[in-house]
């Protein structure tokens, strides 16, 4: 039944008649209804909870439950009444709601389990249950094309994609570019951005931060001899004696003795290594050879004691990178004078005690010395090499030396 502006229902329980009053939609007023207290903050009108407010409510063996705008008294054994109405029943309205009319008294006690209408945003399914209403999905919202629609209980809100902001109702581009969201290089795209990294530099995880690229890591081979990282690039350095060349990765020697950079003395000789240089003292010829020359000593065949002797010790000089490869031809040795009759022997006679090379006859009067096994420097090695000559014919039997002093570099190159 209906009286004024309010759909009346009446639910009597024993004794306790109680008439609780719905809104009509349209008929808000600048207060809130009997029940209902006005919420300053929000503007709403929220239900009072007689239950709590009123002291003894109910009486007797009855029990109160609270409804929006009033409460019921039922007895505590009831078995028709289902349990308190809850969400979406209980929550605030957007009221204000017109006066409720007075309780009216009925001679019968109808039984109620539920309400019959749902407030505004939800809607009665098939089990006569208020369920939410997707605003969304029926597009019955009023989202702008350039938002999006997002379904809450009971309503829905519209809202911008992440990287669009809500600037007087439309979706407009955020350029993340001018906040400075990337550490180094920043493009901006419709809604989003993408960050880069300088030469040098590789993206991190993050996909905002850089970080420095490590080329030294790459390859073992990126310089010659050391790698230095930096942010963002690198460079090759040459160790001392050497010279970084126009390629900015390779060494070369820096000859020392040709430039007159050395520290020898009169007396001696400058002899350029790779990497450095070597002062040689003149040689002393030991008893009973004689010195006939810069780097030649001779035993004379009329001294008793070098009966037994090579007849000359030549001084030789000769200079191999670390780690040579094997096996290689570092020096060769020939006869000067070939007598008719004679033949000739090579040998290490001294020096090659770690079995590092051997000596490979290539013709009859010439031989050559081999190098077997990989040499690291820096080290100076003294062999010397023996040329035995035989002939059968006057009986003769001879030797010369050639003393072969050989400075192993530092370095591979």
């Amino acid at each position: 039944m209906r009286s004024g502006n309010c759909r009346q229902r009446y639910m009597i329980l024993t004794v306790t008649i109680l008439a609780l009053c719905l809104p009509s939609p349209g008929n808000a007023q600048a207060q809130c209804t009997n029940g209902f207290d006005l919420d300053r903050q929000s503007g709403q009108c929220l239900d009072i909870d007689e239950c709590r407010t009123i002291p003894e409510a109910c009486r007797g063996d009855m029990m109160c439950v609270n409804q929006n705008g009033g409460y019921l008294c039922i007895p505590r054994t009831n078995p028709v009444y289902r349990g308190p109405y809850s969400n979406p029943y209980s929550t605030p309205y957007s009221g204000p709601y017109p006066a409720a009319a007075p309780p009216l008294s009925a001679p019968n006690y109808p039984t109620i389990s539920r309400p019959l209408i749902c407030r505004f945003g939800y809607q009665m399914d098939e089990g006569n249950q208020c369920v939410d209403v997707d605003e969304c999905a029926t597009d019955s919202h009023q989202c702008n094309p350039t938002q999006i629609c997002i379904n809450t209980e009971g309503g829905y809100t519209c809202s911008c994609t992440d990287g669009y902001w809500l600037l007087e109702g439309q979706c407009l581009d955020i350029d993340e570019c001018r906040y400075g969201y990337c550490q180094q290089l920043c493009a901006n795209v419709p809604g989003s951005y993408s960050c880069t990294c300088n030469p040098g530099f590789t993206l991190n995880e993050d996909g905002r931060s850089c970080q420095d690229m490590d080329e030294c890591s790459f390859s073992e081979f990126l310089c010659q001899h050391e790698c230095v990282n930096q942010p963002g690039t690198y460079f090759c350095s040459c160790p001392s004696g050497y010279i970084l060349l126009d390629d900015n990765r390779s060494c070369q020697d820096i000859n020392e003795c040709e430039h007159r950079n050395h520290t020898c003395n009169l007396q001696q000789t400058c002899y350029n290594l790779q990497g450095g240089f070597k002062c040689i003292d003149p040689i002393r010829c030991e008893e009973p050879y004689l010195r006939i020359s810069d780097n030649r000593c001779m035993c004379p065949a009329e001294n008793p004691g070098c009966r037994d002797q090579p007849f000359t010790i030549l001084y030789r000089d000769m200079d191999v990178v670390s780690g040579r490869s094997v096996p290689a031809d570092i020096f060769q040795m020939q006869a000067t004078t070939r007598y008719p009759g004679a033949y000739y022997i090579f040998q290490i006679k001294s020096g090659n005690e770690g079995r590092e090379f051997y000596m490979r006859q290539t013709g009859p009067i010439s031989a050559t010395l081999v190098m077997t096994r990989p040499i690291k420097g820096p080290r100076e090695i003294q062999l010397d090499l023996e040329m035995i000559t035989v002939n059968t014919v006057i009986n003769f039997r001879g030797s010369s030396v050639i003393r072969l002093r050989i400075y192993v570099s530092q370095y591979p190159f």
